[in-house]
């Protein structure tokens, strides 16, 4: 009787030894998960890559044949990507909404005119990510018909952001009416199907090339160290696991210090800041949606972790890209 007892109470430690190891081993894998999880919410659901194919992968940027837009699309992407033109901005980014195309390529900032904004009100408006950024140098020139004097111009065509890129020029010849288009190519498209002597675009060089247009002046911008920020955007959440830059935007309480709150995160955390924007949002009087790039990687645990802590002081924190 006692020998059998002694086994019972042998049987029932060996059971509660099985049960330890197997609680013990549930809440390694419940932490084990908790980190995965951890890693996945400092991510916001993006998954790193190696790289990108842009082979026979269609490209969409706006405007037409010429525009600065297909440069920076052909420079990034290589000449192998199928790209293809829409007349807007917003119909790029619908272009990837409805499967039309992989990728979309916006001008986001000019180096002397500021930034884009409607492309900024965009990236929160649509679902799309920046997956990489090309910087173009812009050398604005005006380009007329054949064998016209630029004494003859009257009109002058271009996109806002050229006008006002080569607003010098503009106010040194003050007889030149400005007129807006949505494309510095299409502007150069327009003075060769109007056949107007006194007409002329500003555009690229490389437009009076492709529609047989001479170039009256070069380089015409007020700044010859112009520049434009394009940025490649796709409808997936990745990034390569080399990118070095993280885009971020989100709204902050209407009160005091709330910025400064947010910022601190960064601080804390050792991340460098190298950009803040503000815009309205659309609906609240006098509040403002900020756009903030920093230096960092999704994967690095200091950018998860001040991420966390910022979505904790923000509203409607999203990561626009790390590329």
């Amino acid at each position: 009787m006692d020998e059998l007892q002694k086994i019972r109470q042998d049987l029932t430690g060996i059971e509660q030894e099985i049960t330890r190891l197997y609680q013990k081993r549930s809440r390694l894998m419940e932490q084990a998960a908790a980190k995965e999880d951890a890693k996945i919410d400092g991510r916001f659901g993006f998954r790193p890559v190696s790289s990108f194919d842009f082979n026979n992968v269609k490209v969409v940027f706006q405007g037409v044949e010429g525009a600065y837009s297909q440069q920076a699309l052909q420079e990034f992407c290589g000449t192998r990507a199928k790209s293809f033109h829409v007349e807007t901005w917003r119909d790029a980014m619908e272009a990837i909404a409805g499967g039309d195309a992989t990728y979309a390529v916006l001008p986001i900032e000019n180096s002397s005119a500021g930034i884009v904004s409607e492309n900024f009100d965009l990236l929160t408006e649509y679902q799309n990510v920046i997956i990489g950024e090309q910087i173009i140098k812009i050398d604005h020139c005006l380009i007329g018909l054949k064998d016209v004097d630029i004494s003859g111009i009257t009109d002058v065509y271009s996109h806002p952001q050229a006008l006002m890129q080569c607003s010098k020029f503009l106010e040194a010849h003050p007889k030149l009416e400005k007129h807006s288009m949505k494309n510095t190519a299409g502007a150069a498209k327009k003075i060769k199907e109007d056949g107007c002597l006194s007409k002329a675009a500003i555009a690229s060089a490389l437009t009076a090339d492709i529609y047989g247009l001479q170039i009256l002046q070069k380089g015409i911008q007020n700044h010859t160290s112009n520049s434009t920020r394009f940025i490649i955007v796709t409808g997936q959440k990745v990034f390569r696991k080399d990118a070095g830059k993280i885009s971020i935007s989100f709204e902050i309480p209407h009160e005091s210090g709330s910025l400064y709150r947010a910022l601190s995160h960064f601080i804390s955390h050792n991340l460098n800041m190298n950009k803040i924007e503000s815009r309205p949002i659309q609906g609240k009087t006098w509040e403002y949606r900020f756009f903030i790039d920093i230096e960092g990687n999704l994967m690095d645990t200091a950018v998860q972790d001040a991420f966390r802590g910022l979505k904790e002081e923000t509203e409607g924190l999203r990561i626009l890209g790390n590329y």
